[in-house]
């Protein structure tokens, strides 16, 4: 069963065949969802040519997104494999690569998967990049950016 919001025939201006955008645009500037976090990869993905590739992009995850994986002959094969599918489907942008897709993910080194789960978690259940912690010498609490950081860096 479909749900149909009530459709006005008033006159707005605005987009009727898209009541996402119209909603958006509609919603104030402080309001808006973010979709998009960048991040930067520890290491780097580094692709046929010997290019390494750290920056990226990763959108927030659909239903969708965490659904379709579950048919995947690989992931039914090894549950471990679905955080690859995952993330081939949600990182939208990765350094000048023209796509990417769970073959990049699958062959980035292991400290750059590790760090991408974590973001994923991160973007999705809180919404945010920013995490807090605690420095083990001083005990004082502060944030870090969990999508711009190096190994080693704060």
């Amino acid at each position: 069963m479909r749900r149909a919001a009530p459709r006005t025939n008033a006159v707005s201006g605005g987009n009727d065949a898209d009541p996402v955008a119209a909603s958006a645009a509609a919603a104030p500037a402080g309001q808006r969802l973010r979709t998009e976090f960048n991040f930067e990869l520890p290491r780097g993905f580094v692709d046929e040519s010997g290019a390494v590739h750290r920056d990226g992009t990763m959108r927030l995850a659909t239903a969708r997104d965490e659904l379709i994986p579950l048919r995947d002959m690989r992931v039914q094969e090894n549950p471990a494999y679905l955080s690859v599918v995952l993330l081939g489907r949600v990182i939208t942008r990765l350094g000048t690569l023209p796509m990417v897709h769970d073959g990049v993910v699958e062959n980035m080194f292991a400290s750059d998967l590790a760090f991408l789960q974590d973001f994923y978690r991160q973007v999705n259940a809180e919404g945010n990049t920013r995490a807090g912690v605690t420095c083990p010498h001083c005990e004082q609490a502060f944030e870090v950016e969990l999508g711009g950081s190096r190994l080693g860096e704060s």
